[in-house]
């Protein structure tokens, strides 16, 4: 079988050959992200493999149409840097891969430590070899109640290595009964931390209503995505002082900025750069993903996804 893989980083392509050699898959590999002007690189694949970091466009779904592709495999859980119903217009399905989910757990509990230790005024002091202790002292997770929004895998995975510090944890998801309203949770909580997909439902989700009534010294973070929280609510938060802090590894307007070198270049996400100045504000570009093993089951789970779909495994 035979599959372009566009956005491939020269990792992925070591892994991609290698995984499909075992699988009897013959992957072309393109650097470059799908689009218009290179779909033609897929013509003579059914199936091919997308990478999130940039979004496919309509002209590129339908230029892929045109040479013959019918299933797109993106290489993330999210699709919200496809539009789904337009694929499906010109004839292409569009499907997902899982990964191990410990990979964004893991770096959400960092996000979380370094948040509530101050981590990043202590190593920006460090740099410039001024090793006195910060006026506040940081807090432990054992005292702390996290509100975790989203019980998908991520969303579990944290809770369960959240459970190994000792605090309190709240969770809410919309589709389980069980879970707290969103609103106490926000109420009540000393961390939010977002691990729920992106739709049209839950844009904003944590918008200026529920961002002003988070505590007082709250913290949040966000490694689902960007546009989970306005980030100019948040911004007004933490710039008056009424939260403790904010880690966010994906941000609103972040496309064309994170994965690219910047330095020397103006940056035109004026939130990202007012953020980046507070002292209590950690960014990191849309990495939380980005491990050994989250790259192995991405790969092999796009490769399993256009297998079922020649198969007519996959509709």
């Amino acid at each position: 079988m035979g599959l372009t893989v566009f956005g491939c980083s020269r990792d992925e392509a070591v892994v991609f050959r290698r995984m499909g050699t075992r699988l009897g898959v013959s992957p072309t590999i393109v650097e470059a992200a799908v689009c218009e002007d290179n779909a033609d690189l897929a013509r003579g694949s059914r199936c091919v493999s997308v990478s999130h970091k940039t979004q496919v466009t309509d002209s590129a779904l339908l230029a892929l149409s045109r040479v013959g592709v019918e299933y797109i495999s993106t290489r993330s859980v999210g699709y919200d840097h496809i539009d789904l119903g337009y694929a499906g217009r010109v004839g292409i399905a569009v499907g997902n891969v899982a990964y191990s989910p410990d990979s964004v757990a893991d770096y959400t509990l960092m996000l979380m430590l370094m948040a509530v230790r101050h981590a990043k005024s202590t190593v920006r002091r460090t740099d410039s070899h001024d090793y006195r202790l910060s006026e506040t002292r940081g807090k432990e997770l054992r005292d702390l109640t996290v509100g975790v929004v989203g019980t998908g895998r991520i969303g579990t995975a944290v809770i369960d290595r959240l459970q190994g510090f000792g605090c309190r944890v709240l969770a809410h998801d919309r589709r389980s009964r069980a879970s707290v309203a969103l609103d106490e949770l926000v109420e009540r909580s000393d961390i939010v931390t977002l691990h729920t997909p992106l739709t049209a439902d839950t844009e904003h989700l944590l918008d200026r209503r529920r961002i002003e009534r988070l505590k007082v010294g709250a913290y949040v973070v966000n490694t689902g995505r960007g546009p989970l929280l306005d980030t100019e609510a948040l911004l007004s938060a933490l710039e008056s002082g009424r939260l403790g802090g904010a880690a966010l590894d994906v941000l609103e307007g972040e496309e064309g900025i994170f994965y690219a070198d910047c330095r020397g270049r103006r940056i035109e996400n004026g939130a990202l750069v007012r953020l980046q100045r507070l002292p209590n504000v950690f960014i990191s570009p849309h990495s939380a993903y980005y491990t050994e093993h989250a790259l192995s089951d991405t790969v092999e789970n796009s490769l399993i996804n256009c297998l079922d779909f020649e198969s007519g495994r996959k509709a």
